[in-house]
C-alpha cells in the first residue's frame, strides 16, 4: 500500500472515531432535555397549591446531571482535554521507537 492510501486511511479511521463522538455527544443532549422535561411536567403536576416550584430539590437531577453534560462537552469539543488525539499519537510514536529499539515498556 503507498503511503498516501496510508494517510487516507488512518485520516478516514479518525473521523469516524470523531462521529462516533458527536454522535454519542448529541444522544446525551437529547436524552438530557427530554428527561429533564418529564421531570418538570412530574414536579409541576405534583406541587400543592400555592407552593413555588423554585425548590431545591427540583434541580437536583438537573444540576448533577448538568455538570457530568458539561464535562462530556469539553471531553467533546475542546481539543486536547485530557488525554486527546495528540498525546495519542506522541505515545504510539513513543511506543514504536521503543519497540525499534528492541526496549521493553
Amino acid at each position: 500500500m503507498e503511503s498516501r492510501e496510508l494517510v487516507y486511511i488512518e485520516r478516514y479511521k479518525l473521523a469516524e472515531i470523531r462521529v462516533k463522538q458527536l454522535k454519542g455527544y448529541y444522544i446525551h443532549v437529547l436524552i438530557f432535555i427530554l428527561v429533564n422535561l418529564v421531570i418538570v411536567f412530574i414536579n409541576i403536576n405534583n406541587l400543592n397549591e400555592g407552593e413555588s416550584y423554585f425548590q431545591w430539590h427540583n434541580f437536583i437531577t438537573f444540576s448533577i446531571w448538568g455538570a457530568f453534560l458539561l464535562i462530556h462537552t469539553g471531553s467533546v469539543f475542546i481539543p486536547n482535554f485530557i488525554f486527546g488525539t495528540q498525546w495519542e499519537n506522541r505515545k504510539i510514536k513513543e511506543f514504536m521507537e521503543k519497540e525499534r529499539r528492541g526496549e521493553s515498556s
